[in-house]
């Protein structure tokens, strides 16, 4: 098999030879795969392709029978890329490259987001295929990482200097057109003039513009053409009939062509300006780390840089101070601002066993917290991570603007081509059009043809460039995950944002989402002769020897009102039906109807408050005392304060919503009264969640499941978009299309609000991209639009682009909007 290519793949979940046999037959399965071999002791699969078949097809075939294979995504920095033309150039190539599952280049960011087997393909394999399509890798990801702010300041600065230098040497050669222009007066002499406006033209085009030139002639070298080809053609033609004026009847546009570079280098500078202001989310997130950590060593408090703290370290953090690193607070007492990583301004206050995440502020005490994740392992690392991968991915909506820049460059380069064959070949009828046009104060009717010709196919060429195509989307992207990742929604992919807005059906799962997760004292009911108090403190004190969470929850609410419980005497926990205790020499019964009457206590007289709550949803416990009732306690778990409002949300957006528990109808359906649900799912076993889900796709369409993201992953995996909802460092990020940091229900609201403000400011992009091609094209065709017009247009069409993406920014997505 020595002229075969080979392909390892780390497979995982294997268990027995079955898992193997099923692991080869799918991989067998794959078109090209000639022979298979599954170890299951390395836990690896080694495939022999005849012919060529992508890593992503096998690695889907793998995960179709219901196993995984380790991929490791890494994101690079790409210099040289200037239109969409040039990132389907680097995508192609990056494709290419052996065990590349799949490979994503965006341009706002101009970063390539790679996702590989490891092993097979790395760095060098990635920078040699990126450095062979004409590009360069800048950096590494983590240098890229460290350096972003000043790399996006350095790009600012470069092209402000391109821009004025241009301008220096262009606004000389249009001070010295004007007395051409009015009066026909070529000063002081035609030929000084001429040479003039040659002299001036070269240090725009080939200095300040070389960059442009060589982007241009590297990708006509390599095989196909860019953005930069058609500047470097239409200036190119433009300088060319400077020295042609001297031996053909052509006028002298060679001044021209350094106006089209001037205008071209100042959209440049716009654009960086513009895109600077979009991908400002990343240098945030990398500004709040902190950059020291003042750790304990052998009893000494030391000062060292953030990357030498160590999982176990205890940092002391003051008021004031940034928590340096995710971990555990485990002394002191403070209020820390968690806005950084919730979006809630709030500050939560926090006591030893608490968790705390890394860059958050500490605002009141004295704090020593144990670290327990450091470097790409913390909260940061993982939300700049996700932000990364957000911005580096792309929305289904552009593959259609992807396929058509594709192939735009060489259309248009046809185009400019026949323009200029049609004005030489058909003067009659292409004169006859320059005068139908000749109202407007730029088109020339007495040009010669060649010169009309020229002109044409200039604009033309200057006029259709893709820019604006290439950043409709990835800019309002950027922007979009950027304002999530500020406010505590973490969209993993620009997918996610696409299905989101297109979602029917918001499923909620109860416990946990839709309630705190934790049980609750809700009511207290006593008989003539006891009072709250005294009920909580027989009930509290006998609870006192239960760990049963129901039991735990009545000692709570009694020590938080003040009781001092005293500590129950031959304890007993009836399975099923409660529990009995003596408290201070007299027996006490705590539990339902059933322990009740077995001790020979009738609990009918609290029958109607035992049902009124069982209504409500609310487990009631009969209480009693040396054989008479004393009351009622029940508990529940309460509602998280923003549910109704949340759902009531979702409702005025057009969306329905359903909840999915285990619980029982009856029960279910008083919950989802007072939340306002549409579809009650009950008695669910945890296993049956993704057949409900899947029900409600069928009946309602595209569906999103909100879970803990932990316990409900299958769920969250069905589901057109899962929303894991959660807490801190608690939520497992990795496991859904979008993560909700704050773990409140309006968040989900905020989200969908996300989803459609950034997909409206897509469409609005791709349309105005394609509208102004569209239109801008015939007019340059039939020589109605001046090159130096058509650059700036073209310029503009770009810069509205970027500048409508960041005026995202401007909406509100709050719940309440």
């Amino acid at each position: 098999m020595a002229d075969k290519q080979q392909v390892t793949l780390p497979v995982r979940g294997m268990t027995c030879a079955a898992c193997v046999a099923h692991v080869e037959k799918a991989l067998k399965g794959v078109e090209g795969v000639d022979d298979v071999t599954v170890n299951l002791a390395t836990e690896k699969a080694t495939v022999w392709l005849s012919a060529a078949a992508p890593v992503a097809d096998l690695v889907g075939a793998v995960r179709e029978t219901g196993y995984d294979v380790a991929t490791e995504t890494m994101t690079l920095p790409i210099g040289g890329m200037t239109c969409a033309a040039c990132v389907a150039h680097v995508e192609k190539a990056l494709n290419k490259v052996p065990g590349v599952v799949d490979a994503a280049v965006n341009l706002a960011t101009e970063r390539a987001t790679i996702t590989y087997v490891p092993g097979d393909t790395g760095l060098a394999d990635f920078k040699r295929a990126v450095s062979d399509a004409g590009y360069e890798v800048l950096e590494t990801p983590e240098e890229a990482a460290q350096a972003q702010e000043d790399e996006v300041e350095r790009k600012m600065r470069d092209a402000r200097f391109r821009m004025r230098v241009a301008w220096a040497f262009t606004l000389p050669i249009m001070l010295w057109m004007i007395p051409e222009m009015f009066f026909g007066v070529m000063w002081p002499t035609m030929t000084i003039f001429n040479l003039g406006m040659i002299a001036l033209a070269l240090p725009v085009l080939f200095w300040v513009g070389r960059r442009t030139y060589r982007s241009g002639f590297t990708a006509v070298i390599h095989g196909y053409a860019n953005m930069d080809t058609l500047i470097m053609l239409g200036t190119g033609a433009s300088l060319l009939t400077g020295p042609a004026s001297f031996f053909f009847p052509v006028a002298n546009y060679a001044g021209v062509s350094a106006m089209i570079m001037a205008f071209h280098l100042t959209g440049r500078y716009v654009e960086e300006t513009a895109k600077g202001r979009a991908s400002q989310a990343i240098r945030k997130l990398l500004e709040m780390g902190a950059k020291t950590a003042r750790v304990m060593r052998d009893g000494r408090e030391v000062e060292i840089p953030i990357d030498a703290v160590q999982v176990g370290d205890v940092m002391v953090v003051r008021p004031g101070e940034k928590v340096p690193t995710d971990g555990v607070i485990v002394a002191g007492e403070s209020a820390v601002d968690e806005s950084m990583a919730t979006g809630e301004s709030m500050p939560v206050n926090k006591q030893p066993g608490d968790e705390v995440i890394g860059a958050t502020l500490n605002q009141e005490g004295l704090l020593n917290v144990r670290a327990t994740r450091v470097g790409k392992d913390t909260f940061l690392s993982q939300v700049i991570k996700l932000v990364e991968q957000a911005q580096g991915s792309k929305v289904p909506i552009q593959a259609f603007a992807d396929r058509v820049t594709s192939v735009f460059v060489p259309i248009v380069i046809a185009i400019a081509l026949l323009t200029l064959g049609a004005w030489l070949l058909l003067p009659g009828v292409t004169t006859a059009l320059v005068e139908a046009g000749a109202f407007l104060p730029w088109v020339n009717a007495d040009l010669s043809v060649a010169t009309l010709a020229v002109v044409s196919m200039v604009a033309v060429l200057v006029i259709a460039c893709p820019c604006a195509l290439g950043l409709a989307t990835p800019t309002a992207l950027m922007v979009g995950s950027g304002m999530g990742a500020e406010r505590g929604i973490l969209i993993r992919s620009g997918a996610a944002i696409q299905t989101l807005k297109d979602v029917g059906v918001v499923v909620f799962d109860k416990t946990g989402t839709l309630t705190k997760g934790k049980p609750d004292v809700t009511d207290v009911i006593t008989n003539e002769e006891m009072t709250n108090g005294k009920v909580l403190y027989w009930a509290g004190s006998a609870e006192k020897g239960s760990e049963h969470p129901l039991g735990r929850a009545i000692v709570e609410r009694a020590e938080a009102g003040g009781a001092s419980l005293s500590a129950p005497q031959a304890f007993q926990a009836v399975r099923g039906k409660g529990i009995e205790a003596t408290v201070d020499g007299r027996q006490v019964l705590v539990g339902s109807r059933r322990l009740m009457a077995e001790r020979g206590i009738d609990p009918q007289l609290l029958e109607e408050t035992l049902s009124t709550l069982e209504q409500e949803a609310k487990t009631a416990m009969l209480v009693a005392v040396d054989g008479t009732l004393a009351g009622v306690v029940a508990v529940a778990d309460t509602l998280k304060d923003d549910s109704a409002a949340a759902v009531a949300a979702l409702h005025r957006l057009g969306l329905q919503t359903a909840m999915v528990t285990g619980d029982n109808r009856r029960t279910a359906e008083a919950i989802a009264r007072r939340v306002g649900i549409d579809h009650v799912l009950a008695e669910v076993l945890p296993d049956g969640k993704v057949a409900e889900v899947r029900a409600l796709q069928e009946r309602f369409g595209t569906v999103a499941f909100v879970g803990d993201g932990i316990n409900d992953a299958p769920a969250l995996t069905q589901a057109d978009v899962g929303i894991a909802i959660g807490t801190g460092t608690d939520i497992a990020i990795e496991a859904s299309d979008v993560t909700l940091v704050r773990g409140e229900l309006s968040s989900v609201v905020e989200a969908v609000n996300l989803s459609r403000a950034t997909f409206r400011k897509i469409r609005q992009n791709l349309f105005w991209a394609f509208f102004y091609n569209v239109l801008m094209i015939p007019l340059a065709i039939v020589g109605w639009m001046h090159p130096v017009l058509a650059e700036i247009a073209m310029a503009i069409s770009s810069i509205t682009v970027v500048t409508n993406a960041n005026l995202l920014r401007r909406v509100d997505i709050s719940a309440g909007s």
